[in-house]
């Protein structure tokens, strides 16, 4: 994966606070560069989930601004993709059309053509076999792919993704990061990954960004010069691995022991 200078996504300067005032973010900014995969690495209560609600533009900054090359971040902005912690399928529709579902909602193309397409990423995370299933008849695994491809069948140019796979098991967990990463670099998305888990961030990353306890800012940032592609079996092996993993257990360590107004 080539990663441009380019920032495709760019944080400036936002505050936001919940209803009744306690601020979450304060002068908070951050870029991702195009072809970047982002993870955003902290305690609960940080904020983590906040944020992506911001990218996304389910919720809005009081002040500051959140750009998509250039453009500003809302619901329908064609230029992102949102995987939640939870699958978020509707039960009474198969996996291909709730793939589907979100191409219907931005208009694009006939429905020759969305069917196509969401069958075509169905194959990339592996469910083609899978497609008439409907989400009661799926693993946990299985559905969170579903939500995957409904999320890349969209072509954005920014994937977001909340802590996705912290529902399942081990196994599929690891699973799931393999299959992310490969999806990553075949698609070139640039990619912004919530999580509180330290190894998975150490494993997906190009950079890690941990943040502070609110009002949240940034603590640190750290590159991962891992070798890619990356794999369960090899990569968490490497003694580099452990130092990065080590070298975040210090810093998150940190972070829990300022107070929540830091």
């Amino acid at each position: 994966m080539n990663i441009r200078s380019t920032p495709t996504l760019k944080v400036d300067q936002i505050t936001f606070c919940y209803p009744g005032g306690a601020t979450v973010f304060r002068d908070f900014s951050f870029h991702a560069r195009d072809g970047e995969f982002v993870v955003l690495l902290g305690p609960s209560g940080c904020g983590k989930s906040t944020l992506l609600n911001l990218l996304a533009g389910f919720t809005q900054p009081e002040q500051g601004s959140i750009r998509v090359r250039g453009e500003k971040t809302y619901p329908e902005n064609a230029a992102l993709g949102y995987v939640f912690q939870q699958p978020q399928l509707f039960g009474w529709l198969s996996a291909l059309e709730n793939v589907r579902f979100g191409l219907r909602m931005r208009n694009q193309g006939d429905k020759k053509a969305q069917r196509a397409l969401a069958r075509q990423y169905l194959a990339r995370v592996g469910l083609d076999h899978a497609a008439d299933s409907l989400p009661h008849q799926m693993s946990g695994g299985m559905q969170q792919r579903v939500s995957l491809a409904r999320a890349l069948a969209l072509e954005p140019s920014v994937l977001l993704m909340d802590e996705p796979f912290a529902a399942l098991d081990a196994i599929t967990r690891g699973d799931m990061n393999e299959e992310t990463l490969r999806l990553w670099s075949a698609l070139g998305q640039t990619t912004v990954f919530i999580t509180h888990d330290i190894d998975e961030a150490v494993f997906l990353a190009d950079r890690v960004i941990v943040l502070n306890r609110a009002p949240g800012g940034i603590h640190s940032e750290l590159t991962i010069d891992l070798p890619r592609p990356r794999s369960n079996l090899e990569t968490r092996q490497l003694p580099a691995f452990t130092a990065y993993r080590n070298e975040l257990l210090k810093r998150i360590s940190d972070v829990m022991q300022q107070s929540p107004t830091h």
